[in-house]
C-alpha cells in the first residue's frame, strides 16, 4: 500500500521520498502562507506540512537533480506515456496556457523537492488520479548560479 505523502493523495515512487528546498524558496514561501489569499487557500496547509518535513539546503549547496522554485522539468505521465514540461512557479507567475504552475497547486505541491527519477500521484478534478514521473530538469535556477532569483 503507498504510503502518502504529508498531501493527501500524493506518493512518491510508493514512499514518503526525503524532500530538498532551499533556504530562499522556504523564506519566500513562508511569506506568501501568512497573507491572503495564500494563507487560506486550500492548498496552503498541504504546503506546510512539505515544508515542515523538508531538509533545507542553502542555493549553493542544491543539488542539479532537485525540482526547486522557477525549475522546467519534463514529466511524463506513467499511465498514458504523455509528457509535459512544467515550470514550478510563484503563484502571481502561474500560467495553465504555458505550463507554468503554482507552488500552491497539487502538483505543485507534489514537485517540490523532488529528484528526476522519481513519481508523484495526485488527484485531478473529478477525483482522477494521476502519476507523473519528473524526468529531467532542464532548467533549475541554482544549478546556473541564479541564486537569488
Amino acid at each position: 500500500m503507498p504510503v502518502p505523502r504529508s498531501n493527501p493523495g500524493v506518493v512518491v515512487n510508493n514512499q514518503s521520498p526525503a524532500i530538498t528546498i532551499s533556504s530562499l524558496d522556504l523564506e519566500r514561501i513562508e511569506d506568501l502562507l501568512e497573507i491572503e489569499p495564500h494563507r487560506s487557500s486550500s492548498g496552503a496547509s498541504a504546503l506546510r506540512a512539505e515544508l515542515e518535513r523538508a531538509a533545507i539546503l542553502d542555493p549553493a549547496e542544491m543539488p542539479a537533480d532537485v525540482v526547486t522554485m522557477n525549475s522546467t522539468a519534463t514529466v511524463v505521465d506513467e499511465s498514458s506515456g504523455e509528457t509535459r514540461e512544467l515550470t514550478l512557479v510563484y503563484p502571481r507567475d502561474a500560467d495553465a496556457a504555458t505550463n507554468r504552475i503554482s507552488i500552491f497547486a497539487p502538483v505543485g505541491i507534489a514537485m517540490i523537492g523532488l529528484r528526476v527519477g522519481e513519481s508523484i500521484d495526485w488527484q485531478v478534478p473529478g477525483g482522477r488520479s494521476l502519476r507523473l514521473r519528473i524526468r529531467e530538469i532542464s532548467f533549475q535556477p541554482e544549478s546556473r548560479g541564479q541564486l537569488h532569483r
